[in-house]
C-alpha cells in the first residue's frame, strides 16, 4: 500500500511539476530512492571531465584489448566504482611501465573509499597538516569511515597568456572547491562550485559575441570590458536501483563516443539538469538520459528562460572480446505546458513515439562502432543521422534535407614501441542542416550552444593529437585540427548555423547544398601542451597556440594568431578553445 501512494506522488509529481526546476527534480529523486528500498551496495561518483585517470583508463581498455569491463567505454564519465572493482579485481592485464605504475598509484591514491582500511594505512601521508588536513597526499579532507566517505578538495586554475597583435594580457582565474562521497554505500554525490573570471582571445570573443554564450557555461557578465565572468556550479547524486541499475540525477556534463568529439554528445557546452539511468548486464550496457535544456535566448535580465527537453538512448553491444557496436537516438523537444511522457519509455524507438505526436520534434539516430585490435589501437566511428530521402541520395542532387555526419578515428598506444607515446587520428564530416530543425525550440542545442561537435553543422574536419608521457610528472600534447566549414552569409543560411531555422526565407532552395557550400572557410589550429605535475594534482602548464582563418569566398579575409600561455591547474580541467 505505501508503495502504490509514493508511486501515486511520484506520477503526480512528473504530471504537474511544481516547484519547478531543481526543487521539484529533487523531490522526484528522492521518492525514486523511497521506491527501491532493495538498493545494492557500493555506491559511487564519476570522474571529472579531463581527469588525468581517464588516460590510464583508455590505456587499461586497448592495452588490454579484451576486457570485459573497461570495453563499454562509449558513455562518459567514467564510474569510480566500476573501473576501480576493475583495478582491483587482478593484475592490470599488461606490463606496466615505470608511468604507468605511477599512473596506477595516483588511481589508488585518490580513490581511497574503494580500498579496504588496511590497504588505506598505506597511502597516509607522513607529516599531515595541522594533523587533520592533507592525511594523504591527494586530498586537503577526507574522512573513510564506517556508512560514510567524504573527500574535499579546492579548486584552483591561474593562467597569464600573450596574444600577438594584442595589447591586452589574457587570463583565467578560477577558485572554487569539489566535494565528493558516499552515504552508508547507497547514496553517492559530488559537487564542484567554482566562481571564474577569464580573458579570452579575440577568435573567441568574436565566437562569444556571435552565440552569445561562453562556452562551455552557462550564464555570464561582462568583466572589465573585454572579460567575462561567470559561475560554475555542478553536482549529482547516484545511487543503485537495482543489482545491474545505476541511476544518477543532477547537473553536469555527458558525452557519448570514444572519439575526440561526438556527433551524438560532446561536453564542450554547458551543463544541463539530467537523470541517467545505466543497464549493464551479460554483454550489453544500455544507457537512458533525460535532459533538460535551454532554448536559444539572448541572456540578460530577470526573465525566465524557455526550457526544452532531450530524451536519448544508447545500446552497446559487446559482439565479441575486442568489438562493440552501438545503436544510438535521441529527440529534441519543447512543449509550452508539459514534459511529453511517452518519451519516458525506456526501450521503444523514440522514432514511432514521435510519428504518432505527428513528426514534430527533432529525432536523430545513430550507429556507433569500436574495436581494440592487436593490444595497440582501437578504430572507432560514429554515423548520426538526422534526416534523409532516399531517392534524393540516389539522385545526388545536393538534397538539403539529406543530414548527416559521420566519424572515423583511430588510436595508437605505445606507437612504434615507444612506452607512453600515444596517438589518436580523426576525422568528422557532417552535412549542411543536420542537426537543425523547422522551428527555433528544437534544434540540437543548449544554452546557446551545440550539444554535439561545437562546430555545428556543414563542415569537416580532421584531428590528430601525440600525447607523451615520457617520465612520472611529465607530461607532452601536441594537437593539429585543421577544417574546412561553410559558413552562412549575411542574407542566406547553408546550414552551418543549426540554430537558425531550415526553411525559408533562411534557408534559399533545396538543392546544391554540399559539405563546404556557402562562406568556405579553413581553419588550421595546432597547439602544444607541457604540464608538470609538481604535487599530486597540482600542475605547472607551458602552453602554446596557432591559429590561422582563411574565408576563401568572396569577400576573402585571412586572420591569424599565437597565443602563449602559463599557468597552474589544481584538481581542475583544462579550459581549451580547440576550434
Amino acid at each position: 500500500m505505501q508503495f502504490k501512494k509514493t508511486l501515486v506522488r511520484l506520477l503526480l509529481i512528473l504530471r504537474h511539476p511544481q516547484p519547478r526546476g531543481l526543487a521539484g527534480g529533487l523531490q522526484a529523486l528522492l521518492l525514486l530512492v523511497f521506491l527501491f528500498p532493495f538498493m545494492a551496495s557500493s555506491q559511487t561518483s564519476y570522474f571529472p571531465q579531463d581527469d588525468k585517470a581517464n588516460i590510464l583508463i583508455e590505456r587499461m581498455e586497448i592495452l588490454n584489448k579484451t576486457d570485459s569491463v573497461l570495453n563499454f567505454s562509449k558513455t562518459k564519465p567514467f564510474s569510480r566504482r566500476t573501473v576501480m572493482e576493475r583495478v582491483l579485481s587482478g593484475k592490470p592485464g599488461f606490463s606496466l611501465s615505470k608511468v604507468d605504475a605511477y599512473n596506477m598509484h595516483s588511481l589508488y591514491l585518490n580513490d581511497l573509499e574503494y580500498l579496504k582500511p588496511e590497504e588505506q594505512a598505506r597511502y597516509k601521508s607522513r607529516k599531515p597538516f595541522l594533523k587533520s588536513f592533507y592525511k594523504t597526499p591527494a586530498n586537503l579532507y577526507e574522512v573513510h569511515i564506517k556508512d560514510f566517505d567524504l573527500v574535499i578538495n579546492p579548486v584552483i586554475q591561474f593562467i597569464v597568456s600573450k596574444e600577438q597583435g594584442n595589447n591586452e594580457t589574457l587570463y583565467l582565474n578560477t577558485r572554487g572547491v569539489n566535494v565528493r562521497g558516499q552515504i552508508a554505500s547507497k547514496i553517492g554525490f559530488y559537487a564542484y562550485v567554482t566562481d571564474n573570471q577569464e580573458k579570452d582571445p579575440l577568435y573567441v570573443r568574436d565566437w562569444v559575441n556571435k552565440r552569445m554564450a561562453v562556452l562551455g557555461e552557462g550564464f555570464y557578465k561582462s568583466f572589465h570590458t573585454t572579460g567575462y565572468d561567470y559561475f560554475d556550479a555542478r553536482g549529482y547524486f547516484t545511487f543503485r536501483v537495482a543489482k545491474y541499475i545505476d541511476a544518477a540525477f543532477g547537473y553536469d556534463k555527458n558525452f557519448i563516443g570514444n572519439g575526440y568529439r561526438s556527433l551524438f554528445l560532446g561536453n564542450s557546452g554547458n551543463s544541463n539538469l539530467f537523470l541517467k539511468l545505466n543497464t549493464r548486464i551479460w554483454k550489453i550496457n544500455y544507457q537512458n538520459l533525460f535532459m533538460e535544456l535551454h532554448s536559444a535566448q539572448i541572456p540578460g535580465g530577470d526573465k525566465l528562460i524557455p526550457k526544452k527537453y532531450a530524451a536519448m538512448h544508447h545500446l552497446d553491444m559487446a559482439v565479441n572480446k575486442w568489438l562493440n557496436i552501438g545503436l544510438f537516438e535521441s529527440i529534441i523537444f519543447g512543449r509550452k505546458d508539459h514534459f511529453e511522457f511517452g518519451y519516458l519509455n525506456p526501450v521503444i524507438f523514440y522514432r514511432s513515439i514521435e510519428q504518432q505526436n505527428g513528426s514534430f520534434d527533432n529525432s536523430v539516430d545513430g550507429l556507433d562502432l569500436k574495436a581494440n585490435i592487436a593490444k595497440k589501437f582501437q578504430v572507432y566511428g560514429q554515423f548520426a543521422l538526422d534526416e534523409f530521402v532516399l531517392s534524393e541520395i540516389k539522385k545526388n542532387r545536393g538534397y538539403w534535407a539529406n543530414k548527416w555526419g559521420i566519424q572515423i578515428g583511430a588510436k595508437y598506444m605505445n606507437a612504434f614501441g615507444i612506452k607512453n607515446l600515444d596517438l589518436q587520428f580523426e576525422h568528422n564530416r557532417v552535412r549542411p542542416f543536420t542537426y537543425s530543425h523547422s522551428d527555433s525550440v528544437a534544434n540540437y542545442t543548449h544554452y546557446n550552444q551545440p550539444l554535439a561537435h561545437p562546430l555545428g553543422a556543414n563542415f569537416q574536419e580532421f584531428i590528430g593529437i601525440a600525447r607523451y608521457q615520457p617520465a612520472p610528472k611529465w607530461m607532452g600534447v601536441v594537437k593539429l585540427i585543421y577544417y574546412i566549414q561553410g559558413r552562412d552569409s549575411s542574407s542566406r543560411s547553408f546550414g552551418s548555423n543549426i540554430f537558425l531555422i531550415n526553411q525559408p526565407p533562411f534557408r534559399i532552395g533545396d538543392y546544391g547544398y554540399s559539405i563546404g557550400s556557402g562562406w568556405k572557410t579553413d581553419v588550421l589550429y595546432a597547439s602544444f601542451l607541457l604540464s608538470y605535475e609538481w604535487r599530486e594534482n597540482f600542475f605547472l602548464e607551458l602552453n602554446a597556440v596557432y591559429r590561422k582563418q582563411e574565408t576563401k569566398t568572396p569577400p576573402i579575409t585571412s586572420s591569424n594568431t599565437s597565443i602563449v600561455s602559463f599557468g597552474l591547474r589544481w584538481n581542475m580541467h583544462r579550459r581549451e578553445f580547440d576550434y
